[in-house]
């Protein structure tokens, strides 16, 4: 058979493709076999639109070169290019049929949009995973599976949202509050750590509100071994711990053995009472840097300094900062929670002018919470709350109680998607403008529209394509967009699993939270610059530069950086980093705790790089017992027991290879030549659909050849980000439209969010009958 034999006008469906078929796909795909349960015997290819779902299952498995499997024989590729344009022609044109999809009717807001939607409506920053549980991930994100508030969240959802109330307000409080903020044990202090002024080492520092004036009681608790002795007081030396608010010193510890007094159970009290006015500061707790605190040798690594068994500490370190306060409170003042809340203030004590004046704060507040205008009924339904406050005490109080009672309303935690009244079951529609403002800022900042984007909504003009381009890219600059970096890439590069990262001290002795945290912002501040430079997306897979700071430098072997602070650094090609696959991040989080795993690392590959992901492990496969083999052997002699399997070998003789060919970075992301000590690593791999290649160079190359699976593949996590959905086969023509149009532009990032936000799945919605936003009274 040659190529001529199967080209055809796109779209078009004749014998030829049958013969593609029954040459390639029907030795296993038959009424006999039924191979995967799929059986292409008596297929009408004329009319492939009858079974869309089927033909993209055929498109995917052809494009990414799954099918036919390794060993089988192969179509040339103008025969597999061929056929798949007569399908995927045929498929885009039945897809005049507009099938959008279906978001959830109700989807809860995730945690991370709860948090970040809270900063922008109340100009507040809290921790929102110390006040709700986390989210449970559906097709790889915690904003799929949101429908549901139990009775136990809800209670929650209430306990957060009167702490929350209280400190953007400052309403006077009866009682103490106590706040206790932690560092990780395994953090190293003995040097200078990012953020940190400068002439310091270890330490903490973060952004605290203070809920009002008035004095608050910091007391520091020191690192300690098992045996409960404070750590690194190992002579007589006296060390200087500052207590800084705002970068400013306010007070000053001598920690010594003399000073803190018995080391084990009753040491002095790290404790001091300083004034402090209402609002955000930057709290730290640090040590004046005298020298270097590390004393360089030849025989152990000198960067991880945590384990006081193999490398103890030098110096003493932070632990725990405990707040309490306020005593003597004096109200909270001017803060920027205050000054986003009350948009007007009651002359005097009028009743009529404060509730007056209370419903134009609510009116204001509900409207961003909402996403939407508000009515006077739904003010109304908020007064209440504030009356009762105002009852109690004063008209603070009333507005902190009402804050709450909408911090708590569905129509804050939950987003609405409502089919319009007159709407047929299964019919198709246009979202609404204020949908589409919801859907678009939930995309790009995980957190509620502003009022720019808002009034857009209101008036009718989001929708228009003009006005919805120049959202979107006003929104990309805006810093928030750092949100895809964070909560985008952190679940789709499974950066949110480094804090799980717990490598085998005995075999990994040099790794510690510095280099965790490393591992994480290098990742971040890359996707960034992409995003916000506009980059092509193909630099996730090759790329000459990269952001390090010196630990994380000297752990990749780079010269020349120096200091805690990360820049963007041209890399040489001797470097061995670049795109994302060579980064720590991903090639730690897809390893153990005391080897790598090609699985992981190829199951990353296909999944979300190549977009082919292989089939879950069947449930009765049991894990690779290592305890049986000889411990001289190589990982790819100790997988090669699953490929043995045969219930196991039609999938890993898939997976394995585009992970080997990551062998060259151990469990931690150093390079290294040996595997073990007098064995080489062999890093050969391949993908499906691609010849055999050698390590990470040929892996980048062979992703690089065929550059519109990782843009769809890309696109495909985006739109499922973007929808709170899984993406389904219906979704296919537009991810190809997108693709294509995104080729034109060189793959740039900004062309597949434009491409996204424009798309059918993005604007449009299929119904359902009987609407379920009325169960809830959710309007």
């Amino acid at each position: 058979m040659t190529g001529a034999l199967l080209l055809c006008a796109p779209g078009r469906m004749d014998a030829r493709q049958r013969q593609f078929l029954d040459r390639y796909c029907s030795t296993c795909h038959n009424e006999r076999l039924k191979t995967g349960g799929l059986s292409l015997a008596g297929v009408d290819l004329s009319r492939p639109e009858v079974k869309p779902e089927l033909w993209e299952k055929v498109v995917r498995k052809v494009r990414t070169g799954v099918m036919p499997p390794p060993g089988a024989p192969q179509p040339p590729g103008v025969d597999r290019r061929a056929m798949l344009t007569a399908i995927e022609g045929a498929l885009d044109s039945a897809a005049g049929k507009v099938n959008p999809g279906r978001t959830e009717t109700l989807r809860r807001l995730s945690r991370t949009e709860y948090q970040n939607a809270i900063r922008d409506l109340l100009a507040l920053d809290i921790d929102a995973g110390s006040l709700l549980p986390a989210d449970e991930s559906g097709h790889g994100y915690d904003n799929v599976n949101l429908g549901d508030l139990s009775a136990t969240l809800l209670n929650r959802y209430i306990s957060a949202g009167q702490k929350i109330s209280r400190l953007a307000v400052g309403s006077t409080q009866s009682s103490l509050q106590s706040d206790t903020i932690g560092l990780p044990a395994d953090l190293t202090q003995e040097d200078h750590l990012p953020g940190m002024p400068i002439g310091t080492r270890g330490g903490l520092s973060t952004t605290y509100t203070f809920a009002q004036d008035g004095e608050y009681e910091i007391q520091v608790l020191l690192m300690r071994d098992l045996a409960g002795v404070v750590s690194g007081l190992r002579d007589s030396r006296s060390h200087e711990m500052l207590v800084l608010l705002d970068r400013e010193p306010v007070h000053s510890f001598a920690v010594s053995r003399a000073a803190i007094g018995d080391q084990v159970l009753n040491e002095k009290p790290l404790k001091v009472r300083i004034p402090v006015k209402a609002g955000p500061h930057n709290l730290a707790v640090t040590f004046v840097k005298e020298g270097s605190s590390l004393v360089e040798t030849t025989k152990r690594p000198t960067e991880s300094r945590f384990n006081d068994r193999r490398y103890p500490r030098t110096a003493p370190a932070v632990d725990q900062i405990l707040l309490t306060g306020p005593y003597e409170a004096k109200g909270a003042g001017d803060t920027p929670s205050r000054r986003r809340l009350f948009v007007c203030r009651p002359a005097g004590e009028d009743k009529q002018e404060e509730e007056k004046c209370a419903a134009a704060i609510l009116s204001t507040l509900m409207r961003r919470a909402y996403r939407r205008p508000v009515t006077k009924g739904d003010v109304d339904e908020m007064v209440p709350f504030y009356r009762k406050g105002r009852a109690e005490r004063d008209f603070e109080l009333g507005i902190t109680r009402a804050v709450t009672a909408v911090l708590t309303n569905p129509k804050f935690l939950f987003r609405v998607e409502s089919d319009p009244a007159e709407m047929p079951a299964g019919g198709v529609y246009r979202i609404s403008d204020l949908e589409l403002a919801s859907r678009l800022s939930f995309f790009l900042w995980s957190s509620i529209p502003d009022d720019e984007l808002l009034e857009a909504a209101a008036q009718g003009r989001l929708s228009q394509p003009g006005e919805l381009e120049r959202q979107t890219r006003r929104m990309l600059a805006d810093r928030r967009s750092f949100n895809l970096a964070t909560n985008f890439a952190g679940q789709w590069l499974r950066l949110r699993n480094l804090d799980a990262v717990q490598p085998s001290g005995n075999l990994f002795r040099d790794f510690d939270e510095n280099l965790r945290r490393a591992f994480q912002q290098e990742t971040e501040l890359f996707f960034d610059s992409v995003l916000r430079e506009d980059r092509s997306v193909l630099t996730f897979l090759k790329s000459d530069y990269t952001f390090l700071n010196q630990r994380l430098a000297k752990h990749y072997g780079i010269t020349g950086v120096y200091g805690s602070r990360f820049r963007r650094v041209t890399l040489a090609p001797e470097s061995r980093r670049g795109g994302l696959l060579r980064h720590g991040s991903v090639l730690s989080v897809t390893s153990y705790a005391t080897r790598t795993s090609p699985v992981l690392r190829g199951v990353l590959v296909l999944k979300n790089f190549l977009g082919a992901p292989p089939p879950a492990p069947p449930p009765d496969v049991p894990a690779l017992d290592e305890s049986t083999m000889a411990a001289n052997l190589g990982m790819r002699e100790r997988l090669a027991a699953h490929r043995s399997n045969p219930v196991c070998a039609s999938c890993h003789r898939t997976i394995d290879p585009a992970g080997f060919a990551l062998e060259n970075y151990d469990a931690i992301g150093r390079w290294r030549e040996l595997e073990l000590e007098d064995q080489r690593v062999d890093a050969s791999g391949a993908v499906p659909g691609d010849k055999e290649f050698h390590g990470v160079d040929g892996l980048e190359e062979a992703l690089l050849r065929r550059p519109e699976l990782f843009a769809a593949t890309l696109t495909e996590n985006l739109l499922t980000f973007a929808l709170g959905r899984g993406v389904e086969y219906y979704d296919a023509p537009a991810v190809r439209k997108i693709v294509r149009e995104a080729e034109k532009e060189g793959y740039r990032f900004s062309s597949l969010i434009l491409g996204i936000v424009k798309s059918v799945p993005f604007q449009m919605r299929r119904a359902e009958a009987g609407p379920v936003a009325a169960k809830i009274g959710v309007k």
